[in-house]
């Protein structure tokens, strides 16, 4: 297979991976933040604290997080179906990208909310504070560096899942390397999408680390 050839299916590989990563990323933090934010606020001593909610949901978290995501992907075709109306296609494919990711960024949530310095929780609760104003003015703003951490490494973990997406119709560029690569024995088209692979989390996780940098030095000066 030449260059000519590959160029525009490595293209529209990773354009379907960053769509189906772009959206299912943000599925992901709206699920999983309020997720790992009450993980901590009903653990005991927190504001809300509960311990049964907090037990269940710890155990939903964590069969979530047990379950290999091609296990998992197959499992969840009635529920992509019933969602999108298909279980094939980069959009059917956010479905269950989401429902896997958003166990394991609730549990990098809850250890980035549970790093905020325990005083300044204090402080809120002393002053008559809320939950609202707990959350907003103090967790969030505090444990951001360490929530962008999670949202890189939640990323990178939901480009691996797309590629396995491709093994059951989800496109993208493991569906690329798997028909044109691995099917048809075309060595040079599965390297050059494991390089445009490792190229796209090199830049994510490059990116994220920058940004956690300069949100680490602007705290050190305020």
């Amino acid at each position: 297979m030449t260059w000519s050839e590959m160029q525009p299916l490595l293209t529209q590989g990773t354009f379907d991976t960053l769509y189906m990563v772009l959206w299912s990323t943000l599925v992901t933090i709206l699920g999983g933040l309020p997720i790992g934010i009450l993980l901590v606020l009903t653990d005991r001593g927190g504001l809300l604290q509960n311990r049964p909610v907090n037990k269940v949901l710890g155990v939903i978290v964590n069969m979530g997080r047990s379950l290999p995501f091609i296990i998992l992907l197959i499992f969840l075709i009635p529920v992509t179906t019933a969602v999108v109306g298909t279980f094939i296609g980069p959009t059917a494919m956010i479905v269950p990208l989401a429902i896997g990711a958003i166990p394991f960024f609730a549990r990098l949530v809850e250890t980035a909310v549970r790093e905020v310095d325990h005083g300044l929780v204090e402080a809120v609760e002393s002053m008559g504070g809320g939950i609202p104003t707990l959350v907003g003015k103090v967790l969030l703003p505090q444990a951001l560096p360490s929530l962008i951490a999670a949202v890189t490494t939640t990323v990178i973990t939901l480009i691996g899942y797309s590629a396995m997406a491709g093994a059951v119709g989800g496109e993208g560029l493991g569906s690329k390397a798997i028909t044109y690569g691995f099917q048809r024995f075309e060595t040079g088209f599965m390297v050059a999408t494991v390089v445009v692979l490792i190229v796209l989390v090199t830049v994510i996780q490059l990116a994220g680390d920058g940004v956690v940098r300069l949100l680490a030095r602007r705290g050190r000066t305020a």
